[in-house]
């Protein structure tokens, strides 16, 4: 009995030395209770139990972004984006019979309406615009608008919103612990029975919102060419708000057929974040969303961004102040050298003492602004791009021809030890910061989930980020960052253009 007895000892002190080695390599943010759950219809769910403030944040994530569109129907994702808040058969009318029996009207008015402006009618087309118009006031009789939003916005919600990338779209709010089952009710609701009213003047609202974001903004334009210049083949080159072209003949019928298609519950995730009760939130769940029909996966994306095999220059003639914007092809987000490049990004300028920012703006003063990113996504190779705006009388070549001098230094003499600390510094602190907001959580656990199909993965590749050398940011700043393999997009300024 003794003998058995210190036996279980030996193996209990093993096990125990072995969680507590399991535990170390382990990110605090590994740790976290996390409860996962998956629907029968694929649905899934990650739950976490976090006391406090007795709120709780949701997020609902579709995997369905800009690189599944085809060109013809671009901006679809973010059109459906804004539909999405327009209520439902039950929410936002006041007779949906009444309603809908004014649709295929609207609908057949505005396939004459394309017609007419394709054959160059434009008496009869300004006549079909305003039998829209008409059409759409009728309807409003029988609707009540942002209904939705005024439902939750009555039951103490806050930050409701939504956001479309290249590659998802995420809706989002907070809500008092105590009102979550309506939560559950809406959301089911508007996955399952959504009405899109008010088509043809939201539409007007996206079509408005890109004229505001890339027609009239020297920036958003200058961002606009730049893509497309590195982006030849890859559906990245293409804008999530879309071509204009495209917006104004989308049809009610093929948005609605492509959201009936592609977003379903099988390409959702959800995020629960709060003061909640794991054990309710999985029955509400199961009880209001397993009805939900699967839909279609989204169309793959096929397109192999050719090897770029030389240097693209773009300028843009506008009557505002310079810029520059500088791209290099790199791998995604997802490949091995991905944390390597978000740190050469941070020591690029991350902060005011980066070596662009200082050699830039403090320095030379020959800009008065740096930024680095990567993107436009993560899951297909993407660019690291650089932007920066010339302070007078500097040009765009002169700040261009810094910035080269800048990465030739680093590729020769590799960032010093105070560098790498600083940087790994910031990584610590943004990642206490990140699991501090309940919202912030949940963004990043669904996040976490599509793009790697882990959770946990985020979590890890903050450790991942710390074990990157001075060797490694010199081995692919060296690789990636050549002349051939880089885009360079400037606006240049033209008087009265």
């Amino acid at each position: 009995m003794r003998a058995f007895s210190g036996i279980k000892f030996m193996l209990l002190a093993l096990l125990t030395a072995s969680l507590q080695t399991l535990a170390a390599q382990q990110s605090p943010g590994e740790l976290l209770p996390v409860r996962q759950v998956t629907l029968n219809n694929g649905m899934r769910l990650v739950i976490l139990r976090r006391p406090g403030a007795p709120t709780i944040s949701f997020a609902v994530q579709f995997n369905v972004g800009g690189v599944n569109e085809r060109l013809g129907t671009t901006g679809i994702a973010h059109l459906l984006e804004h539909m999405l808040f327009k209520g439902t058969t039950s929410v936002g009318t006041r007779n949906i019979d009444a309603e809908l029996e004014l649709f295929p009207k609207m609908d057949t008015a505005h396939d004459s309406l394309v017609a007419a402006r394709a054959r160059g009618d434009s008496a009869q087309a300004s006549e079909l615009s305003e039998r829209i118009a008409q059409l759409e006031d009728s309807a409003a009789v029988f609707t009540e608008s942002n209904e939705f939003d005024r439902i939750l916005t009555r039951a103490g919600a806050r930050g409701l919103n939504a956001t479309t990338t290249s590659e998802s779209t995420l809706y989002f709010v907070d809500l008092p612990a105590n009102r979550a089952e309506l939560w559950f009710a809406l959301e089911a609701d508007r996955m399952l029975n959504p009405v899109f009213r008010e088509f043809y003047s939201e539409r007007d609202v996206v079509t408005e919102e890109r004229r505001m974001r890339v027609d009239a903004s020297p920036s958003g334009a200058l961002v606009e060419a730049h893509l497309a210049t590195a982006f030849s083949m890859h559906p990245y080159g293409v804008p999530v708000v879309g071509y204009m072209a495209d917006l104004e003949v989308l049809r009610r019928r093929d948005v609605e057929s492509y959201y009936r298609r592609y977003y379903g519950p099988n390409n959702a995730i959800v995020g629960i974040v709060g003061d909640l009760d794991p054990h309710q939130i999985e029955e509400w769940a199961r009880e209001y969303f397993t009805g939900i029909p699967k839909g279609e996966e989204p169309p793959i994306v096929t397109a192999v961004e050719p090897r770029q095999r030389g240097e693209r220059r773009t300028e843009l003639n506008w009557d505002a102040q310079p810029q520059l914007q500088i791209g290099w092809h790199v791998p995604a987000g997802t490949d091995p050298d991905a944390p390597s490049l978000a740190i050469l990004s941070s020591l690029l300028t991350g902060g005011r003492t980066s070596r662009l920012y200082r050699r830039l703006v403090l320095e030379s003063r020959a800009a008065t602004a740096v930024f680095s990113s990567l993107g436009p996504g993560m899951r297909y190779p993407q660019l690291l791009q650089i932007a920066a705006t010339p302070r007078a009388p500097h040009t765009t070549m002169q700040v261009e021809e810094l910035i080269y001098e800048e990465l030739e230094l680093l590729i020769q003499d590799g960032p010093t030890d105070s560098e790498m600390e600083r940087v790994r510094n910031q990584i610590s602190a943004g990642s206490v910061r990140r699991i501090q907001s309940n919202i912030g959580l949940a963004f990043q656990l669904v996040e976490s989930i599509a793009v790697f199909d882990d959770w946990r993965e985020t979590f890890r590749y903050s450790e991942k980020l710390r074990a990157v050398t001075a060797d490694d940011v010199m081995r692919i700043a060296k690789a990636y960052l050549t002349r051939s393999n880089r885009t360079v997009t400037t606006l240049v300024k033209t008087e009265g253009s």
